[in-house]
């Protein structure tokens, strides 16, 4: 494992990652979801509305180390936001 630089912070980013995942498989098993049209005009389902966000919130954060906005955790915040709008409108 030395070609990578394991520090605390990748693996709780893995490890929520991973979790989600499970969460969100567990949901599908539990809860079947037939799909949703939002504001995109495509079929969604959460796994879908997972993604996007997760998508999203990389480019988020990238935007906001490229440009400088403020300190990298206020991002989060905007990432939150980001990731309730996905899953209550797309």
């Amino acid at each position: 494992m030395a070609w990578m630089a394991w520090t605390i912070p990748t693996a709780i980013f893995f490890a929520v990652i991973a979790t989600l995942l499970i969460i969100f498989t567990v949901l599908a098993i539990k809860y079947p979801e037939t799909p949703r049209v939002g504001i995109l005009r495509i079929e969604t389902t959460r796994g879908d509305r997972l993604f996007i966000t997760l998508l999203g919130s990389a480019f988020i954060n990238l935007i906001w180390l490229g440009l400088e906005v403020a300190p990298q955790p206020w991002a989060l915040l905007a990432c939150l936001v980001y990731a309730a709008a996905v899953f209550r409108w797309v």
